[in-house]
């Protein structure tokens, strides 16, 4: 038996849903040279495909992740969320620099962190392997994955915890807040 593709049906799965084609296509418009939409965001995605899913399930946001180490301001986040929600205000957008994370990270989680390298590392550093991934829509519309994990864990619906910069006491608590078996019943959660 041939064995599937999995990054083929994640671009077909983006590429066939209307709500996640026109974020890529809105976070496109940004004209920014290193960045994607990850992590809830494709995670949804997926899980709510293969949960078949009608309705797509309500997302916290649509995480936009860039790195742009020349500029570090969140005021330059704020202004490409303002963008982006001026050209689809349905979605929720949230958009992180990820060459700042460190600048951050200290006061929202409770331990420094140093700088990331690229938005490959910065996709890899983020709390769940499931959703240690992104989606990069080109100008010829061809999609670029960034999976530094693979996609074994987003397709099987498993959590587990990324060590790489989540605490266990945080993924517990992200277990905990997401209630992934109430929303996608076959997911399988991986204790830390």
């Amino acid at each position: 038996m041939p064995s599937i593709d999995l990054e083929a049906q994640l671009v077909n799965l983006a590429s066939e849903s209307t709500w996640f084609w026109s974020a890529l296509v809105a976070a496109r418009g940004l004209n920014l040279s290193s960045w994607c939409i990850g992590a809830g965001a494709v995670r949804n995605l997926v899980w709510d495909a293969l949960h078949e899913l009608r309705v797509p399930s309500a997302l916290s946001d649509v995480d936009v992740a860039y790195f742009e180490a020349s500029d570090l301001s969140s005021a330059r986040d704020a202004e490409y969320r303002r963008c982006l929600t001026d050209a689809y205000p349905s979605m929720p957008w949230d958009v992180t620099n990820q060459a700042a994370v460190h600048q951050w990270f200290d006061a929202t989680f409770g331990h420094t962190v140093a700088p990331l390298a690229s938005l490959k590392d910065a996709v890899a550093s983020w709390p769940e392997f499931a959703t240690s991934v992104g989606l990069t829509l080109r100008w010829d519309d061809s999609i670029d994955v960034i999976a530094p994990y693979g996609l074994d864990d987003l397709f099987g619906m498993v959590v587990r915890r990324n060590p790489a910069r989540v605490s266990v006491e945080t993924y517990r608590k992200r277990v905990e807040q997401k209630q992934y078996p109430q929303r996608w019943p076959r997911v399988t959660i991986v204790p830390s």
